[in-house]
């Protein structure tokens, strides 16, 4: 056996093996390859996307949260402040109800006065009249007496 021929046939076995691999196989492979690396790449992309919209998500939440606790705060601001004026309300009222109270006590008082100044007058004027009586019955002119007790009725 020739040892050039055995190395020209190995050689156009390898030059044939390499053109039906260069020709049938790498371009599925490569195109496979190529895929893969497109699929990883988007992968990544899609994964940093994701990342920043989880940060502009926590950003929106954490205002939405500084926005409720703000509204919260102002809506119990606003409730402390009709509270006290409720407060204030009651406190107007049991005052003019007190004062109401008072004039009426004060009223009634009066009336009581004025009712016990009339009981007097007329328990002096039963006085008056019985002395009246009695001196009458000493003396005999009766219209002079009477006259008096008039003039003194009249004055009290």
């Amino acid at each position: 056996m020739n040892i050039n021929l055995t190395l020209l046939a190995q050689a156009l076995a390898f030059a044939a093996l390499i053109w039906i691999i260069a020709t049938l196989i790498w371009p599925p492979l490569l195109k496979a390859i190529e895929e893969r690396q497109q699929k990883i790449a988007e992968g990544l992309a899609a994964a940093d996307r994701s990342q920043k919209d989880l940060a502009q998500a926590e950003v929106k939440v954490n205002e939405a949260l500084k926005d409720a606790r703000g509204k919260a705060n102002e809506i119990i601001d606003q409730a402390h402040a009709r509270a006290n004026q409720i407060v204030e309300a009651a406190k107007n009222e049991a005052i003019a109800e007190a004062n109401r109270q008072k004039e009426l006590a004060q009223a009634e008082i009066a009336a009581a006065a004025n009712r016990a100044r009339e009981d007097l007058r007329k328990q002096v004027s039963a006085l008056a009249v019985t002395g009246a009586e009695k001196l009458l019955k000493r003396e005999i002119d009766a219209n002079a007496h009477k006259a008096l007790l008039d003039e003194l009725a009249a004055e009290i």
